[in-house]
Formats: C-alpha cells, structure tokens, sequence
C-alpha cells in the first residue's frame, strides 16, 4: 500500500492506492454526494484536476477530465474539485 495525499476542493487528506477515493474521503470526515458506490447514478463525478487514478468500469456518462469517486482508486497524489463543497466532518490534514 502506498501512502498518498488527496487534495479536494483545496481540503488536504491522507490516502492510499487500494481503496476508492470515495471511502477515503469519508474515512477522512469528508461526505460528497453519492447514491449507488458501483457507478450507475454519477453522483459522485468530479473533476480530476492533478494526479492519475485507476477508474473501473462504469455505467454513468463522464466527460473527459471527470471521474467518478466510487470507481476510482488514485495511483499518485491527486487533486479533485466538486462542483460544489462537500460536507466535511472534520478538517483533516496529512503533510
């Protein structure tokens, strides 16, 4: 397991490259907007603005740029943006 740092919305939070982004987040008190975890709603798209992930396959639409949480694991520190600010538990950061 690789430890990483994911970056939202510009909120830093440690990570790793086995689990999705999603469960990371909320593992790290950050709760963005989802509604299936197996990439059929697109809920939980967001922008990848830096860093590469590992997506699976999914049913929901994603333009160029977009991933979807549930689907994807990071392979490097990334950076993601929501169009808007998910609700955070707590502030966490890794560095």
């Amino acid at each position: 397991m690789t430890r990483i740092t994911i970056e939202v919305n510009g909120i830093k939070v440690g990570g790793n490259t086995h689990q999705s982004l999603l469960e990371q987040l909320e593992q790290a008190g950050i709760q963005p907007e989802y509604q299936c975890r197996n990439g059929m709603c697109g809920a939980c798209r967001c922008q990848l603005q830096q860093g590469s992930v590992k997506q699976e396959d999914a049913m929901a639409f994603v333009r160029p740029g977009e991933i979807l949480t549930c689907q994807s694991a990071p392979q490097t520190d990334v950076s993601i943006e929501f169009e808007y600010q998910p609700a955070a538990k707590a502030k966490v950061v890794n560095e």
